[in-house]
């Protein structure tokens, strides 16, 4: 699918991280039901849990947010706007040594039905997961005044509708 839309937004504290997680969040909760999918691309540290955490927070889910480094793959119902349920799965792919992992673990059929996919290391599971609706790219930058401090860019690039609708958000 051909890149519809991007935007680049420099997030200069966590607060920020958590207003573009709000944002994203009401969107999602705002749409009918149907298969969303988000990718979460950066190094280590960049960012991708906090922004998923805040997503969370953000539809509504009041207790822990676990990092699925180990899990893989850790599921939320929260509710939409409207009250019906909302699927989150929150994937984590850091450890896959290969692609075909993801066939393994039969996360296409987390696919297959109306939810909200948010999926971290997504480029581990190479072509497999297909063009996400929306994919952020994280990374940590540092901008000198009179003295360092570090702050995130994130480079949100639209691929669907829905993608457009959520980067409209943001």
């Amino acid at each position: 699918m051909p890149l519809l839309e991007e935007r680049t937004l420099i997030l200069p504290d966590e607060s920020a991280t958590d207003r573009l997680g709000a944002a994203l969040a009401a969107v999602v909760r705002a749409l009918p039901p149907q298969t969303v999918h988000v990718q979460l691309s950066g190094d280590l540290g960049a960012g991708k849990t906090t922004l998923s955490r805040a997503i969370l927070r953000a539809l509504g889910h009041a207790g822990k947010v676990r990092s699925p480094t180990y899990t893989l793959c850790e599921p939320y119902e929260v509710a939409r706007a409207d009250g019906s349920p909302l699927t989150v799965y929150h994937f984590d792919l850091y450890r896959f040594a290969d692609p075909e992992e993801w066939l393994d673990a039969g996360f296409r059929d987390c696919f297959a039905e109306p939810a909200f996919n948010l999926v971290e290391w997504p480029e581990k599971a190479g072509k497999l997961l297909g063009e996400p609706d929306l994919h952020l790219l994280l990374q940590s930058d540092t901008a000198t005044d009179d003295e360092a401090f570090q702050r995130r860019v994130a480079a949100l690039r639209a691929y669907t509708p829905t993608g457009i609708s959520l980067l409209h958000a943001c």
